[in-house]
């Protein structure tokens, strides 16, 4: 599998073969959910595929916002890119230890701010130690890179968009948390959060969208999943979930299916949930 513009994935055959390249450049963007109890930065430090960087996603972050790793400003962006030799003339690829959970969050911040030569390694981490190849805990020493973000705002929805869209209900909202999260019979993972879901918004675990090897699930399997779900690809679609992570596999799916320009709800469930007065579904 090629990288282009428009290529949202690449195999972990391509990234072996380009592992040197100059222009490639690699991200671990590893994160989980505090009930996984694992400590991505530790992992990263004790193997990782060579040249890898480590992408703290809670620092390279709004660290004044009361949400978690809400988008930081393009400035910020720009000064921790530019600090992991990315900027003009490269390539980025993105993996996570799951396979395929955090390392689209770090896609979309990517095209958020302007920068479209980014893809995610099809099933991580977890395939490419699964098939044997090359790790290490050698930290990369890279050369700053010349870096200047240019917010990509359609990509991003905030509390007032999400408001709006309830009036206009002009774009479709999925949420990509569990059947019983989105239908609140089961807690939230964060204290102090209302359950229930966005009203209107359809329900499609991103769990779905992955295989068990953690590799995304093809073409005809994404269609018949949205579908299913009652999500019509031709019209505008917003996703969301539970603080802006998972919502963005469903982005990724839907890039694969050729929808590039789909908005993710950045506060997702953590802002919606905490804020008294707003309208629930259950």
């Amino acid at each position: 599998m090629s990288l282009s513009a428009n290529s949202p994935l690449v195999s972990t055959e391509w990234l072996a073969a380009h592992l040197d390249a100059p222009d490639v450049r690699i991200i671990d963007a590893s994160w989980y959910l505090p009930t996984a109890q694992r400590d991505p930065k530790h992992e990263y430090e004790a193997a990782h595929i060579p040249g890898a960087m480590f992408f703290d996603i809670d620092e390279i972050a709004d660290t004044n916002s009361a949400y978690p790793h809400m988008l930081p400003a393009p400035e910020k962006f720009s000064s921790r890119v530019r600090a992991l030799g990315i900027g003009d003339g490269t390539r980025v690829i993105i993996y996570d230890g799951a396979g395929i959970f955090s390392a689209p969050r770090v896609w979309w911040m990517f095209r958020v701010m302007g920068f479209a030569d980014v893809a995610v390694l099809d099933g991580g981490m977890k395939k490419w130690i699964a098939e044997g190849r090359p790790v290490n805990d050698e930290r990369p020493r890279p050369s700053p890179r010349h870096f200047t973000a240019r917010r990509n705002a359609p990509l991003v929805r905030d509390l007032p968009a999400i408001l709006h869209n309830l009036d206009t209900c002009a774009e479709q909202v999925i949420d990509a948390r569990s059947g019983p999260r989105f239908r609140a019979t089961e807690a939230e993972p964060r204290p102090g959060l209302s359950g229930g879901h966005i009203p209107g918004s359809k329900n499609l675990p991103s769990s779905q969208l992955v295989n068990g090897d953690g590799t995304l699930k093809s073409y005809d399997e994404l269609v018949r999943l949205f579908d299913d779900a009652g999500i019509d690809l031709k019209r505008p679609i917003i996703t969301t979930c539970g603080s802006g992570v998972s919502a963005c596999i469903l982005a990724l799916g839907l890039a694969v299916l050729n929808r590039e320009q789909v908005a993710v709800y950045d506060g997702s469930w953590a802002e919606w949930g905490a804020v008294k007065g707003l309208p629930i579904e259950v």
